[in-house]
């Protein structure tokens, strides 16, 4: 949608350095600062704009009585990963310091985000836990995020491998044409081949269909065992980062994060990425509200 006048809402395009935002400010007077709601939207860091999601932010700001930032980064394969995470943290970052000029309470800013904009939310919120000269974000709020790379062989994966919209083939050929990687590495990274032993065995404690609760494996085949090969994991290294899989972040820097609201979706091959993030989180003493939505699908 263009821009266009909304009686409830001051709505206005910005740029939070060289990064392009556009604002949602209640028009109500409020009897003090609100709160604060950064969102970054979906599309696996190549589809999405500012536009295509701005009934979803006015509702946000209307419904909450928020300030919504609503962050417009670049997008891939004309700008190059990790532009897009780049953009997330800058404008994250600029509003965070100047949340009072836009009548925000800056210890009451959350970050928001689905699909990928829920994994540039989560690292975001990781990048940030050791920065000790803006104020912390408050809570962050996945809405079924895309949170690891090393295992296309969970439960959710074998259950919603088919289904309409992003099935499991179209997320790793997806995530490869984000990365601006040859897409016929497709089968070996959904096979696995692109994850060396050691660092399979390293992170199973964290990324592991045993953690799954029973009630979301049913019909699941543990995957045949694949073979490492050195030339994919090579070209897809970028794969098995924090940035790409905050799922494998160190405990020193989960137990540091802030309040989460998790989002899953039961038809959906990202479900048992929340899932293992809910675990995570928890085990580390973070509080964790989570929404499972029964009938949603991606």
């Amino acid at each position: 949608l263009p821009l266009c006048g909304d009686s409830q809402l001051c709505i206005k395009d910005l740029r939070f350095e060289e990064v392009p935002v556009r604002i949602y400010i209640p028009r109500v007077p409020s009897a003090g600062n609100r709160r604060g709601v950064i969102f970054f939207h979906g599309g696996c860091g190549m589809f999405g704009s500012i536009r295509s999601y701005e009934r979803i932010c006015r509702n946000i700001a209307r419904k909450a009585d928020s300030v919504v930032v609503s962050v417009g980064y670049r997008l891939s394969p004309e700008y190059r990963y990790p532009a897009q995470t780049l953009d997330c943290l800058t404008a994250t970052e600029h509003f965070l310091k100047t949340a009072g000029n836009y009548g925000v309470d800056p210890a009451r800013i959350i970050v928001c985000g689905d699909s990928a904009g829920g994994t540039f939310a989560a690292t975001v919120c990781q990048e940030l836990v050791e920065r000790r000269d803006i104020p912390k974000i408050r809570a962050q709020v996945l809405i079924y995020p895309f949170l690891q790379a090393l295992n296309f062989n969970l439960p959710s994966h074998q259950q919603n491998a088919f289904t309409a919209f992003l099935s499991r083939e179209r997320t790793v050929r997806f995530l490869l044409k984000y990365l601006n990687k040859d897409c016929s590495m497709k089968e070996a990274v959904l096979a696995g081949s692109h994850v060396p032993e050691s660092m399979s065995l390293k992170y199973r404690k964290w990324i592991n269909p045993d953690l799954i609760p029973e009630i979301f494996k049913l019909g699941y085949k543990p995957p045949l065992p694949s073979s490492f090969l050195p030339e994919v994991h090579e070209e897809t290294k970028e794969l098995l980062k924090t940035r790409l899989s905050p799922l494998i972040a160190e405990d020193a820097v989960v137990c540091r994060l802030p309040d989460t609201c998790l989002i899953t979706c039961q038809h959906d091959v990202l479900r048992d990425d929340g899932l293992l993030y809910k675990k995570r989180l928890e085990d580390n003493n973070v509080k964790v509200n989570w929404y499972h939505m029964d009938d949603g699908f991606h």
